[in-house]
């Protein structure tokens, strides 16, 4: 299927690796115009110089602190410089501190806030006016299945990703006239760092294997299985496409059945 995204300009967030990196593989391979960012440089320069040479195309790549208000002002100046106005944003991060209510102080809240909400909500902020003015954008927001059924010891994730995922219906209902669409994509396990740090911090409270745990995480999922982060990123370029265009305001739920919910 063409999924008519040819040289569009598309940035993704914290994509040095896991699903950002999957997400963007996909849209360089339909040949989009991507740009990449993470706080690791040299995770960034292999990532740009594997998918090089997998794909015949480098993406722009540039150091981003997503905590950091200007370091993503500047993203997105570099990537206008660079490339050009974005068509198509992926909001990514890395999960914020695990623990329960008891074990987060203030300034675990204040960086959840930063890293998870705020980095989304200043990213759409940047390139709404330009989406706007060319009467097309595209949006995907890459949350988590906690947002419909929450996690245990993710107290973090579960509140902010909730509030991205409200902050974006109601976003949608402004934005749509634009032909601007905004969903989320709410993975399950997926095999990625990220399940590997949680697996290990699970390990340490009940005394079992980060192994025992990963096993434990797959066979709760019917399909017996944890996802890989391809399977999450053929989601989100779908939505970034023409095809996908009536499709907005949503939450998409990639988990191999692990939520309870009818809908």
């Amino acid at each position: 299927m063409d999924l008519n995204i040819n040289d569009k300009i598309v940035l993704v967030s914290a994509a040095s690796k896991g699903i950002g990196r999957a997400a963007a593989e996909l849209f360089v391979k339909e040949g989009c115009k991507v740009a990449i960012c993470s706080t690791n440089q040299e995770n960034l320069i292999k990532t740009a110089a594997e998918i090089k040479k997998n794909y015949g195309a480098e993406p722009f790549w540039i150091v981003c602190d997503l905590n950091v208000e200007g370091d993503i002002e500047n993203t997105v100046f570099e990537v206008r410089k660079h490339i050009g106005e974005i068509d198509i944003l992926v909001n990514n991060c890395g999960g914020p501190a695990p623990g329960r209510f008891d074990d987060l102080n203030e300034q675990d809240w204040s960086n959840g806030y930063n890293q998870v909400l705020m980095s989304a909500v200043r990213f759409i902020r940047l390139v709404l006016p330009s989406m706007k003015a060319n009467e097309f954008g595209r949006i995907i927001n890459i949350t988590s299945l906690s947002v419909k059924q929450p996690v245990d010891n993710l107290m973090l994730s579960n509140a902010f990703r909730s509030a991205l995922t409200a902050m974006s219906k109601t976003l949608s209902n402004d934005i749509g006239k634009h032909d601007i669409t905004i969903n989320n994509v709410a993975p399950g396990y997926t095999l990625t760092s990220r399940l590997y740090e949680l697996a290990v911090s699970r390990a340490k409270e009940t005394g079992d294997s980060h192994e025992l745990i990963l096993s434990k995480m797959a066979s709760d999922v019917p399909m017996k299985r944890l996802g890989r982060p391809d399977e999450i990123a053929s989601l989100i370029v779908y939505l970034a496409s023409k095809q996908a265009g009536f499709i907005t305001g949503q939450t998409f739920v990639v988990d191999g059945g692990v939520v309870k919910s009818t809908y």
